[in-house]
């Protein structure tokens, strides 16, 4: 494949004319020529500002605002002898550490109720038959009179519905089909026939969720339905582009009694050989479920010993802060590829489970530590609920059909803090047959934490006991192992954290913060965290350590790359009711084309990370009357042709993310200007969306979004005006990905890749970047540009 300054290039013979009459500043195609040395790093002619007209420039986003450690509504008071203290900071940071310490005693103050949880999960394959009776599989261990029903019901559906194009974008279908779901789950369990309409058997609603074909729905018997409180929901999309609902997770997590419990349903990648996808997918749910709870509803759950650790104070909790925590739904973990799909179908038939056990691939990856740690499975005694031929009991064999080996993709899972707080009793599958899933249910019997009041007190004043002794003493001292951080270079996407011990060198107690400094509201830069804000030591308590932390994403790129910015800051440390240390940050960015704009990308042929970041610097090298040099960026140039030359034959293409070593190992490749490696090309291809996402200002401004409805009457002629209203450097790359994209089509069989579904990237990747407006406008302007992108991809056009 030759560079896009050729005229061989095969998707460059369809460049298009300009429209007649073009607009003000335009300057003809011969004018522009220049002539591009060939870059130093690689062996290939560059791109040159003659191979594509220029247009007019963009405006750039302002980051978004970056949130605070401990927060006070009262101002510092600066005492007579010059000290600074804030007497709500004190008190906060005191009551973290008093519910910390009435926590670790939770057993004095606390009973224990033995209450039975049923989690049911099926991949129903999009089909719903009002005639299936679904007792067999939610009500089947129920018991005569209902003794042995659970108290708490948790069913999680995945493949609600069809997973297309327009599910995934829309989500039109996934609220209607959802409710359904849930009225029949309803029905089922309080039937005359489950219930026997006694109001004390009947299952109430808790909550519910759902991301295109996930839902997930919770029931509590009702009688429970007063101890239930501080419920709340969440979804993770890791699908197409890592953020689509195709697949992905949602979860609800609630107090029940005095027992905090998170229940998440997953529906993870794909495809017999992508164990690696589907480890990341559960990392990337793991990590990204959040649930804001409220300042009095984590106080409460501390302490009644419900958290597992205090964090930094927030009130915003993950999937490991639960006593309990439940993973359901089709994980997609199939049998080692090291047995033959026959093999496997052969000891499936025969119901030979011990070989498959082994070679399960969750398994495996849950003995090497590299997915599900800290959770527990039950065995795995029924038979591998995957795939079965819709409607009967027979695993797939049909000729047609392309033969897959049965496999337990649909899981039940489980993470406790107390080990003797749960038994599981039951973990079995279904036989209900509508779907090419068997549905899969677990029943448990959970000890769940009934606080007395009393019991509590008496633990409370036991602990302030303690604490006076040491607050009616002198004033604290600290130490600090070091005060000055030096992060050296620090790259684009990376994280690095460096630690400062804290030690309490006095004879009280000893409470620090981080404060702004003067005239400012944040203690820090956007782009540090530091961990934890604030703590407290009591004299001979082990050390603690500060942990701070640089990462630069696109809107702190943007101004390194700029020169408005640069990673150097201080930090004060105050210790209450004592001194304030200073506390110095330093780092080196090591620039990088993530991050910059077109504008800027487009000027230079030197690999970017030898461009100097100082603007007096880069005058001295390259001038004052910098021109562009390229007619796109050489990075854009290479991500491109090396997926032109390996990857438009592979399968799935765009629909896979990267591995995450390789993603960055072929960034530095493009910021150095080093040859490209032996990279897979879905990480080729993540970084390529990745690299159009992350630039600071979107190849499509966002005043050309479509404002009227587009439809086939107004298409061409909103299309000749949408090309003419792009700034010069953006026409050409919107040319160059479009022409690159149809050339990807003509592949279509082999790397499964539609019109549509390239058109939803191109929105995403060149419309809405990492600005992303979920307004009802804004979806309805960026629906209109969907059809324009299918436009341009389908047309002559371009």
């Amino acid at each position: 494949m030759e560079p896009p300054a050729s005229n061989q290039h095969p998707y460059h013979q369809n460049y298009p004319t300009r429209p007649a009459d073009p607009p003000s500043g335009y300057i003809p195609q011969q004018q522009q020529q220049q002539q591009a040395p060939p870059h130093q790093q690689y062996n290939a002619v560059q791109p040159t500002v003659a191979s594509i007209p220029a247009k007019p420039k963009a405006s750039f986003h302002s980051p978004p605002p970056r949130g605070a450690g401990i927060t006070t509504t009262t101002p510092d008071e600066e005492l007579e002898d010059g000290r600074v203290r804030n007497a709500e900071a004190v008190s906060k940071i005191r009551d973290a550490w008093i519910y910390t310490q009435i926590s670790a005693r939770a057993k004095e103050f606390t009973q224990y109720r033995n209450l039975r949880i049923f989690l049911g999960t099926w991949n129903v394959n999009a089909k719903f038959n009002d005639k299936d009776q679904l007792d067999e599989w939610l009500c089947s261990s129920w018991g005569p009179d209902g003794s042995t029903s659970p108290d708490i019901i948790a069913v999680g559906l995945q493949e609600m519905v069809d997973l297309n194009a327009v599910n995934v974008a829309v989500e039109n279908k996934s609220a209607q089909k959802s409710q359904q779901w849930i009225e029949r789950i309803r029905s089922t369990l309080n039937s005359k026939r489950n219930s026997a309409n006694d109001p004390n058997r009947a299952y109430v609603d808790v909550k519910s969720k759902y991301l295109v074909g996930l839902m997930l729905c919770v029931f509590v018997k009702a009688p429970h339905r007063n101890r239930v409180k501080v419920v709340h929901s969440d979804h993770v999309g890791v699908g197409v582009m890592g953020m689509m609902g195709n697949k992905g997770g949602v979860s609800v997590r609630m107090q029940f009694y005095d027992s905090t419990l998170c229940i998440i349903n997953t529906h993870l990648a794909a495809h017999r050989e992508n164990v690696a996808g589907r480890n990341a997918d559960f990392h990337n749910v793991c990590s990204k479920l959040a649930y804001d709870i409220g300042h009095e509803a984590a106080k409460e759950s501390i302490q009644n010993g419900s958290l597992n650790h205090l964090g930094n104070g927030s009130q915003i909790i993950g999937v490991s802060d639960h006593d309990l925590v439940f993973w359901i739904g089709d994980l997609n973990y199939r049998i080692h590829e090291s047995l033959a799909t026959e093999e496997v179908l052969a000891l499936a038939e025969k119901g030979d489970l011990g070989i498959l056990k082994k070679n399960d691939q969750l398994n495996i990856e849950r003995k090497a530590g590299r997915v599900f740690k800290n959770f527990n499975e039950g065995e795995l005694n029924f038979l591998p609920t995957y795939k079965y031929q819709p409607g009967t009991d027979i695993y797939e064999k049909r000729p047609d059909k392309k033969l897959r080996a049965p496999a337990w993709c649909d899981r039940v899972l489980w993470m406790v803090q107390d080990q003797n707080h749960l038994k599981q009793l039951e973990y079995r599958r279904s036989e209900l047959n509508i779907s090419d899933h068997k549905p899969v249910m677990a029943t448990f019997l959970a000890t769940i934490k009934d606080v007395i009041p009393n019991e509590r007190e008496k633990v409370y004043f036991s602990v302030m006991k303690k604490l006076d002794q040491y607050e009616n003493k002198s004033l604290p001292m600290i130490g600090l192992d070091r005060t000055e951080l030096d992060f050296g270079e620090v790259r684009y996407g990376k994280t690095i954290t460096l630690p400062i011990k804290v030690t309490n060198t006095g004879n009280v107690v000893a409470q620090f913060r981080l404060v702004p400094k003067l005239d400012e509201s944040k203690f820090c830069k956007p782009w540090l965290t530091v961990l934890p804000t604030y703590g407290m030591l009591i004299p001979g308590e082990n050390e603690t350590s500060i942990n701070f932390t640089i990462q630069v994403n696109n809107e702190i790129a943007s101004s390194l790359n700029s020169g408005k910015d640069v990673l150097e800051d201080i930090i004060i440390l105050r210790l209450e009711n004592g001194r304030d240390y200073y506390i110095t940050i330093r780092g080196k960015y090591g620039r990088s084309c993530f991050g910059m704009s077109l504008d800027d990308l487009v000027m230079y042929n030197d690999p970017i990370r030898s461009v100097p970041l100082d603007p007096i610097k880069r005058v001295e090298k390259y001038g004052s009357d910098q021109t562009a040099v390229l007619c796109v960026p050489k990075e854009l140039w290479r991500i491109v042709d090396a997926i032109y030359e390996k990857g438009l034959h592979e399968r799935e293409l765009f629909s896979i993310s990267g591995y995450i070593e390789e993603v960055q190992r072929i960034r530095e490749c493009l910021d150095t200007g080093e040859a490209f490696g032996n990279f897979r090309i879905h990480s080729m291809a993540d970084v390529l969306l990745s690299f159009l996402s992350s630039l600071s200002a979107t190849v499509v401004p966002s005043n050309l979004l479509p404002t009227l409805e587009v439809d086939a009457q107004n298409l061409q002629g909103y299309a000749r005006t949408f090309l003419e209203g792009l700034p010069p450097i953006h026409y050409n790359v919107f040319v160059y990905i479009i022409s690159f994209f149809r050339e990807c089509l003509l592949f279509q069989q082999s790397n499964q890749l539609t019109t549509a579904k390239l058109a939803r990237i191109c929105v995403s990747c060149l419309v809405s970047g990492n600005q992303m407006d979920e307004s009802k406008q804004a979806n309805q302007r960026r629906s209109g540009m969907q059809l324009l992108m299918v436009h341009f991809l389908e047309s002559s056009l371009i």
